[in-house]
């Protein structure tokens, strides 16, 4: 059955210091989240062993750190990250910024922690 998801019918979860995620797409083979970062939030840097992500903002800025490089993504622009490489989300401007991170297979239980 086809239907249509949103983040008012998705699954939510809360991560991070008051950072939002919605499961669009929540399959054995493919995951695709909307994720919401308020200002001056960050995630943990990491890496995936099996998953390759990408990465694609839809409102405001984010910074990607990926293998010690800095990518500044606006609207409309994205960045992939291939299993192995170690990665960091940063929201260093003064708004949310609003993307999507698309996982194949899923990233979730494939995450290693970075020191």
């Amino acid at each position: 059955m086809t239907m249509t998801i949103s983040k008012d019918t998705a699954e939510h979860y809360l991560w991070g210091q008051g950072c939002d995620g919605w499961h669009l797409v929540r399959t054995p083979e493919l995951s695709v989240i909307e994720e919401r970062m308020p200002p001056g939030t960050s995630e943990a840097r990491h890496y995936h062993v099996r998953a390759r992500q990408f990465f694609y903002v839809l409102e405001g800025e984010l910074t990607m750190e990926v293998e010690r490089s800095f990518h500044t993504l606006r609207a409309g622009e994205g960045v992939e990250i291939a299993p192995g490489m170690a990665h960091q989300a940063f929201n260093r401007s003064g708004s949310d910024v609003r993307f999507l991170v698309t996982s194949h297979p899923p990233s979730h239980g494939d995450r290693v922690a970075c020191e």
